[in-house]
């Protein structure tokens, strides 16, 4: 076990050194327009006989300001590989069909709804499979072939009158009534379908007012477990569990067994290969909302008392699987900085860490001997690879091209004690053309979360900071996740309190070290990012420049406005019952402290974080006579999509704090 341990960590090591090599002996500058070339690869799937690896490879059309994602295949063992997918239309969800002749994906082609198809491996066109008139959103093959799970939103009910030409009011009437990117929510609800390709119509096997999620088959092909959240009220609290409904299902699920009974979030089902047992990610503490631990679990498939595997771990888990032979279960294991791919015997003894050491996996899949991975370090971004065993072998170079191009800065992992001496981690990325001795402007980019963290994966924002001559700190504060539950647990309730401490520890850290300007400080992030840069700038006078994304300020504001009223509630309390735990920790009360020039930009139809925040926190510095601008991008939620806009973005980043960090002319 420690020898293949070892033995990846070296070969991970080896890979983020040739990267850093390529980085060195490149002559082009990284710029903005280097973004729109990136390829992001993902979702590996292996061919039934082991021989082929289906992807997706997505990219940015800049100036046709769209993004597109083709399905790619490339032999296991190394070679070409070989585009499945024409361009002119997006394409996801591979899937081998279990006799390997088939590769099957989803489309939305010719402007219809998004439907199943498939291409036959000998040549030919793509098939339809699937003609669902309100489409599908997901869908798996039964073992044998024969049929296809479907996943499929209601649909919309017909008006009686005909096709209305005006729109419809919201009628609402559920508790959490909203989502960023879906819109308002009414009752139309997700639900397994069983379609036999060639039938005139798809069998519903679950039914009422619940959605259904994450569904996998038996090994034998005669059930089906999925996800649901079957309580009284699913609105009201966030208690997913795993049921079973057989796949011969004739009266929509009206007889499930639930296998899972705690009350936490159990997902992410797999089956054991003889079907006695389900492997889940589960919760234990369900007191603590986002910052608990995602354990990894096995259950019997009738239900029971679950076995949880990595209790003692006390890190998060991911992807769990069964191994073919079922004497091991594998998944993601966050730590530290690092996704690593990990196994462990399923009586929860042999934990083995395959693949580690300065690398981020993010997926992975597995067929007899071979796993493919989809994984990327901080000089790489994500392409896949193949693991036999004895040997990690590179399978794609989508981006290699332009890697080998773009100068990068060299990325640092460091170490360094807080404020109360708690040991912080994190990344420092040193300017393109460092030289020691020289002081350099400095950011401090915050990740979003809080529960997550920064690790060994290609950052493209960092890196263009880089190549325009900034140190950038990417810290790991307490709220972020890697470092166990008690490091993240810390912030409930007490936002910009230890995490604030934690990146100007960095901050004094990066000076001490002798790798910043004191001078000159700039800071930012997006989401979470943008939230504790709302902290940062109300508490401190130390930069010259901020700019806070998509953040909140106000957070009373947001009750009934953003769509996290659950988790609102359980980490605060109702706001007019317990307002002073809100007013306490609102950035926006300490607005009149700032006098960091500011960005305050986002997306105007973000109901995960409203622009409303940014909006108040403009108006107040506006009001003060306080240097700020405010950039709402049209038609945009959480996640800036528009490659025009992306590129503004960008732009914006530079130009703010080339004016006030560095204190270039405008």
């Amino acid at each position: 076990m420690k020898i293949h341990l070892y033995r990846c960590i070296g070969i991970t090591l080896l890979l983020f050194m040739v990267a850093d090599i390529a980085a060195q002996n490149a002559t082009e500058p990284l710029k903005i327009d280097h973004f729109f070339e990136i390829k992001n690869v993902r979702n590996p799937q292996i061919s039934p006989d082991g021989k082929w690896v289906a992807y997706t490879v997505s990219e940015s059309d800049l100036a046709g300001n769209k993004s597109e994602t083709r399905i790619w295949m490339v032999p296991a063992d190394g070679g070409e590989a070989i585009p499945m997918t024409a361009k002119g239309y997006s394409a996801g969800n591979p899937r081998w069909s279990p006799d390997g002749k088939y590769l099957s994906f989803t489309a939305s082609r010719n402007s219809g709804q998004t439907q199943v198809w498939a291409l036959n491996r000998l040549g030919g066109e793509a098939q339809q499979i699937t003609d669902i008139k309100q489409g599908v959103s997901g869908y798996e093959w039964s073992p044998d072939g024969s049929r296809l799970l479907l996943m499929i939103r209601d649909a919309k009910p017909e008006a009686e009158d005909g096709k209305k030409n005006h729109p419809e009011p919201y009628v609402i009437d559920r508790l959490q009534f909203k989502r960023d990117y879906v819109g308002y929510l009414d009752r139309r609800r997700v639900h397994l379908y069983v379609y036999t390709p060639g039938d005139s119509a798809a069998v519903q096997i679950t039914s009422g007012d619940y959605d259904n999620s994450q569904p996998a088959w038996s090994p034998d092909g005669k059930r089906i477990a999925f996800v649901s959240n079957r309580t009284d009220n699913p609105d009201g609290n966030s208690n997913n569990d795993i049921w079973i409904v057989d796949a011969d299902n004739t009266d929509k699920g009206q007889n499930l067994v639930q296998v899972t009974t705690a009350p936490g979030n159990d997902r992410a089902p797999a089956w054991s290969p003889d079907g006695r047992h389900i492997t889940y990610v589960t919760v234990t503490d369900t007191s603590v909302i986002w910052y608990a631990t995602n354990h990894l679990a096995v259950i019997p498939a009738e239900g029971g008392t679950p076995r949880v595997l990595t209790e003692s771990l006390d890190r998060n888990v991911s992807n769990p699987r069964f191994s073919p032979d079922g004497r091991s279960i594998w998944f993601i294991l966050e730590d530290a900085g690092e996704s690593q791919l990990a196994s462990i015997r399923p009586d929860g003894r042999n934990l083995n860490r395959v693949i580690a050491g300065q690398v981020s996996v993010s997926n992975f899949d597995m067929q007899g001997q071979r796993v493919v991975t989809q994984q990327g370090t901080s000089g790489m971004p994500d392409e896949i690879f193949s693991w036999t065993g004895r040997q990690l072998r590179q399978l794609t170079s989508a981006n290699a091209g332009l890697m080998s191009r773009v100068q990068t800065g060299e990325v640092k992992e460091i170490t360094f004690s807080s404020k109360d001496g708690t040991e912080i981690g994190g990344f420092l990325v040193k300017p393109v053309g460092y030289e020691a001795g020289v002081r350099y402007p400095t950011i401090l980019w915050i990740h979003g979360g809080p529960v997550a963290q920064y690790e060994h994966s290609f950052n493209f924002t960092a890196q263009l900071y880089a190549a325009n001559g900034y140190v950038v700190l990417l810290i790991n504060p307490r709220g972020s996740s890697g470092y166990g539950q008690a490091f993240s647990e810390i912030l409930f309730a007490d936002w910009g309190n230890k995490d604030f401490e934690d990146v100007m520890a960095a901050v004094d850290y990066a000076i001490d070290e002798g790798y910043t300007d004191p001078e000159k400080l700039g800071v930012g992030g997006w989401s979470y990012g943008g939230i504790l840069t709302n902290y940062v700038i109300t508490k401190s006078d130390r930069f010259k420049g901020a700019i806070s994304g998509a953040s909140e300020a106000l957070y009373r504001a947001n009750y009934g406005h953003d769509h996290y009223q659950l988790t609102w509630e359980k980490e605060l309390g109702l706001p007019w019952e317990t307002p002073e735990k809100w007013e306490r920790i609102s950035p926006f009360n300490d607005v009149a402290n700032i006098v960091t020039p500011t960005l305050w930009i986002g997306g105007a139809l973000d109901w995960n974080v409203p622009i409303l925040n940014s909006e108040q926190m403009y108006q107040a510095m506006r009001r003060l006579g306080r240097e700020t601008l405010l950039v709402v991008y049209p038609g945009e939620h959480h996640g800036i999509r528009q490659p025009v806009f992306q590129k503004d973005r960008f732009e914006r980043y530079l130009d703010w704090y080339g004016r006030y960090v560095k204190g270039e002319a405008e």
